[in-house]
């Protein structure tokens, strides 16, 4: 299983939401000083988002992505208003070793087109859900979609892997949604864990229920978990 530190970028700064919610943030500095820390403690990958991006559906924080790119020898991946196939032939050309596509993933054409040009190791689909019904554009926008139903038709065009996010979760250090995770995993996808985990025993069960990964957030910012520790105790 692979371990994920999250930075989440707004207005060229790291960042955390509390369920989303952009009238809720906590500012934790200079993304490329954040950047470094996670990988001085063990980090092989990072997860990027661009939450301005999510909302108005371009890149808007890619000064603070080639800078990471430029002075940190980590791998990165990136999401937030992905929606052309020209960002993802660029955001790709820029270093970055995988791009994960939300809202437009609803596209399945277009996710396909992807996957045929670029293969399944550089294009991920991230399902944002609340009460596993798909959420998208920044979680502004609910939808009717089931989210097992959409990851089936995913893996049917050639999707490997899921990055799934309980919004209810999210910035809430309330602990995974193990039981829809796990429903998630059952498709037989690579998921990795989005949202709430609070302890080392939500990467325990995620790792129990059968996860590629687990992505955190507010949880190492406040020292809630030990990065160091749960990529030493967890980390394949």
């Amino acid at each position: 299983m692979k371990i994920f530190p999250a930075i989440d970028l707004h207005n060229g700064r790291a960042v955390r939401l509390y369920k989303g919610d952009y009238n809720q943030v906590t500012d934790y500095g200079n993304p490329l000083e954040v950047a470094k820390r996670w990988k001085s403690l063990g980090a092989t990958f990072l997860h990027l988002v661009d939450l301005d991006g999510a909302k108005e559906g371009n890149s808007l924080n890619l000064a603070a992505v080639k800078e990471i790119i430029d002075n940190v020898d980590i791998k990165l991946e990136l999401g937030g208003g992905i929606r052309t196939e020209a960002q993802v032939d660029d955001l790709l050309k820029l270093g970055l070793d995988r791009v994960i596509i939300g809202s437009k993933a609803l596209d399945l054409d277009f996710v396909k087109r992807l996957i045929d040009k670029h293969g399944s190791e550089k294009i991920v689909v991230g399902i944002d859900s609340r009460n596993m019904l798909i959420s998208t554009h920044g979680w502004l926008d609910m939808t009717d979609i089931n989210a097992v139903d959409f990851a089936n038709k995913l893996k049917a065009i050639g999707v490997k892997t899921i990055i799934f996010t309980d919004i209810s979760k999210d910035g809430t250090l309330e602990g995974i949604n193990v039981n829809q995770t796990k429903v998630m995993v059952e498709t037989g996808l690579s998921i990795i864990a989005s949202g709430g985990a609070k302890a080392l025993s939500d990467i325990e069960s995620a790792k129990n229920i059968g996860c590629g990964g687990i992505i955190l957030g507010k949880s190492i910012y406040n020292g809630d978990i030990d990065l160091k520790l749960a990529i030493e105790k967890y980390e394949d």
